[in-house]
Order: C-alpha cells, then structure tokens, then sequence
C-alpha cells in the first residue's frame, strides 16, 4: 500500500512540477519574444532614421523657420542667363542652400559650448540644379501692331517680349535638360558627425584634414551609378572642376545626398561664407540628449533642435504600427501572462503542500523547524522554477530566430510635409518637400540583458511560488500527519 500511495505521490509531483514550469517557461519565451522583436524594431526604426533624414548624430541644430510673409511666393524661382544665337549649346547652374536657410558658422562653437555637448560639426547643404541645351531660331518677322499690347512666351524664366515692332519668332523651340542633386559641405577636420558619418568609403578614399578648400568631391553609391562616375572622373559645378576621389555607400538604403565636397569650397559655390545649414551634435551622454536638447534651445535663440526621438514620430506604416503594438499591446500582454503563470506556481505549490501534510507533519514530529520545511519548499520550487526558465529561454530564443531568419517586410513612410530637421531627402532642414517610403527587414536580436532578465523572472518565480508553498507548510502541525494517517 505504502508503495501504491508514493508512486502515486511522486506522479502527482511531476504533474504539478511539470506545469508550474511549463507556465513559467510560456510566460519567459513570451518576454523575451516581445523584447527581441521590441530591440528589432528599435534597430529598423534608426536605420529608418539614417535613410530618410541622414541621421547619424544625437541631435541637430538648424534655423527656425519664419512664417512667410502675407502675399509671398512659396513657389520656386529659377532662371538662368540664356545666350541668344540660335543653336548654341548652353548649361548653366542654379546653386540654392537647402531650404534656404542658413545659420552663421559662429553658432558651432556657441553650440559646442553647452553643457553636456561632446562636440558639434557644421555641414552646409546646396540645391544643384544644371540646365544644359539650346534653342532653336525660327525665321523672325517685324510686326508693328501696338494695338493690343500681346505677349508671347519667351524661353525658361518666364521671359516675354511684346508687341510693337519687336521681331517675332516663328516656329521657334528649345530642347533643355535639368539635373538636380544635392552637395554637402562638410568639415573635413571633424569627419565622425555630419552628412557623412553614415557612409562608409567602398571605392577611393575620404577627405585628409589639409584639404578644407580642394576642388574635391566624394560621391554616393548610387549617384556615381547614374553618372557613371568613378574614382579620378571629373564635374563641374558653377565653373569649378572637381575630382572625384571617393566612393561612398550608405550604411542603410539610399544616401540622401549625391555629392559631398569640403565645406570652404561648398559655402563658395553657394555663396553663403561663414554659413552652415544644420549643425550635428554629439552629447556626452545618450541619456543626457533631453538636458542637451533643453540647453541648446535656452541660450541659442533662432534656433531649432531636433533629436531621433522628435522624428520617430515622423514615420508611419507598417513599421510604426507594428512598433507600437510591439510597446503597447506586446509589453501588457507579457505581463500579463507572467502574472498569470506565477499565480498559477503559486496556487499548484500550495496545493502540492496541502497534499503533503503527512510528510511535513511527520518530518516536524521528527524534530524539523518551521524554518527547515520552508527551505526545503521554496528549494523545490526554485528547481521548477529554473527548469522553466531554461525550456522559456529556448522557446524565446527559437521564436527570435525564427523572426530573423523569415524577416518580414515592413513598410517606413514619411509623409509630404513632415517636420524633418535631419536634412531629409529633397527637402532640407526642417521640411520635407516629398513623400519618401522604404521597406526594411525585420530582425529579433537577443541580448544578454534580455537573457538575464529571463533568469530574474525565472528565479522570482519559483521564490514566489516557494514562498507561498513555504508558508502553507510552515503553518501545519504533526497532528494534521496523525489525522492523516488515521
């Protein structure tokens, strides 16, 4: 009989041993899924931050931008010196700084003097925009009519000419093509922050600290693609002839700028001397960015500061979605479910106890304290609870794994007229002039915090469950193991 009751016994145990751990392992795998997918998600969205607005700093700073003026044109405004002879080939270039703001060099220093600014870089971003072709002369008539005063539509620019004895051009025409890109003027001395700080040279060399205003240029990946550019090639912008001595590609998706040249030289062609566009910063401390942030904006007037934080919110699509419900609903959830499988350790422990009256009550009639039968529970309890921590770290290291290696698209969109601040594509500081998306493969990285944090909640698990099983245990007496008996 004795052998019936303790081979039944010790089923039950495994039962009970094997749920409470079974609890605790789904409720681990859960956390540590949310978190690995939480970390990707964080990951996708600066690589997403990188891509779309250049981002490779703590924070930048650029001018505040005005309110335009009652009856102001918000159009664009291009013209160009067009020779008359017919045929002729002509080009000509429109140099514009981005957005067309523009902060003196002297606000670099102002900004790296800050409390808690390790360092700040100035860059000056331009506008390209390169005209090249000619027009083509029809045969010209006098008209001496002055009646009407009509006008007839002249070339590029907008240009009209009258009537009233002015020759006329009859069948006329003009065969033009415009390029735009965008240049970047960056410090040379300093090359750590700014525009191409998220680049890496993959064909050439970068800029040595001595060529602060040489006829020099590095070029993006894909630009030199589309211009069939390569190391030792030549352009000119505005009349100055540059060499191309770099190749750079970006550390995710598509550059935002074309080509990069020394700031001296880029603040010549768009005449704005002594001028940058957006300042990058570097804060001593990730954790100080807000104080850095609060710092700038207090003694730098005319300013705005703009972190990675103030353009997350930015984004939208599947990315930010899926983000959110990763923060929100993800994070509840595990609380939930790790709520649940400690209760449910804890209610299985205390009736695993109550099934045991007669061994602990004998062990006491035996000479055992309270304190020696609550040590030998919560010891149980701790092995259960270390065994679901093992099998809970697997299952979550399983499901981060089978996330990297799917790798499901998500879809990162910036909407037309989004604050930017970074220098976003074919905007500037502080605008984004149009719609910019791309897609981005989600990975489930697993740290050894997230690791540790599993152990934590392991082992807090079986102290939970053992400390309420102990209770129960240290509560009874030996004559509950002789009614037991009887």
């Amino acid at each position: 009989m004795f052998g019936i009751y303790l081979k039944r016994e010790l089923g039950r145990r495994k039962k009970a041993a094997l749920v409470i751990a079974l609890g605790l392992a789904l409720g681990i795998a859960l956390v540590i899924t949310v978190d690995s997918v939480s970390a990707g998600m964080t990951q996708a969205q600066d690589k997403v931050l990188k891509s779309l607005y250049g981002l490779g700093t703590d924070m930048t700073v650029t001018k505040a931008r005005s309110a335009p003026k009652a009856g102001s044109s918000q159009g664009p405004d291009f013209s160009f010196d067009a020779k008359s002879s017919s045929g002729s080939k002509q080009s000509s270039d429109r140099v514009m700084t981005q957005g067309g703001q523009a902060l003196s060099s002297s606000y670099v220093t102002k900004v790296g003097a800050q409390k808690g600014v390790a360092s700040a870089v100035g860059a000056l971003t331009l506008n390209v925009t390169k005209v090249d072709g000619s027009f083509t002369q029809g045969k010209a008539k006098s008209s001496t009519s002055s009646s009407s005063g009509s006008q007839q539509q002249g070339g590029p620019g907008g240009g009209t000419s009258s009537g009233g004895g002015q020759p006329q051009v009859q069948g006329g025409g003009a065969d033009f093509s415009v390029n735009s890109y965008s240049v970047a003027g960056i410090d040379v001395t300093n090359q750590d922050l700014g525009p191409l700080a998220t680049s890496r040279i993959t064909s050439g060399r970068t800029f040595t600290s001595a060529q602060t205003n040489a006829k020099v240029a590095v070029v993006s990946k894909s630009y030199a693609k589309t211009k069939k550019y390569k190391v030792g090639s030549t352009f000119t912008i505005s009349g100055t002839k540059f060499a191309v001595i770099g190749i750079a590609t970006p550390d995710s998706s598509e550059s935002t700028t074309d080509v990069f040249v020394p700031l001296k030289r880029a603040q010549t062609l768009g005449d704005a001397k002594n001028k940058v566009t957006t300042i990058y910063v570097k804060a001593t401390d990730s954790q100080q960015i807000a104080a850095v942030k609060k710092a700038i904006q207090s003694h730098i007037s005319g300013t705005t500061v703009t972190t990675s934080a103030d353009l997350a919110s930015t984004v939208s699509g599947s990315l930010s979605t899926a983000s959110d419900l990763a923060t929100s609903v993800g994070k509840w959830l595990s609380v939930a479910v790790l709520a649940a499988a400690f209760l449910v350790a804890a209610l299985l422990t205390s009736a695993a106890v109550s099934r045991r009256v007669r061994e602990f009550g004998t062990l006491k009639a035996l000479g055992w304290p309270s304190r020696k039968v609550t040590r030998q529970v919560v010891g149980e309890s701790m092995v259960n609870g270390l065994i679901g921590g093992a099998l809970g770290i697997a299952l979550g290291l399983a499901a981060a794994c089978t996330v990297t290696a799917i790798s499901p698209k998500l879809t990162a969109q910036l909407g037309s007229g989004s604050g930017g601040g970074m220098g976003g594509p074919g905007g500037g500081p502080g605008q984004q002039s149009a719609s910019s998306s791309m897609e981005i493969a989600l990975s489930a990285p697993v740290s050894l915090t997230t690791i540790a944090l599993a152990v934590g909640l392991a082992v807090t698990g079986g102290l939970i469950a053992g400390a309420m099983g102990g209770w129960r245990a240290s509560r009874m007496r030996p004559a509950d193991a002789l009614r037991s008996v009887s």
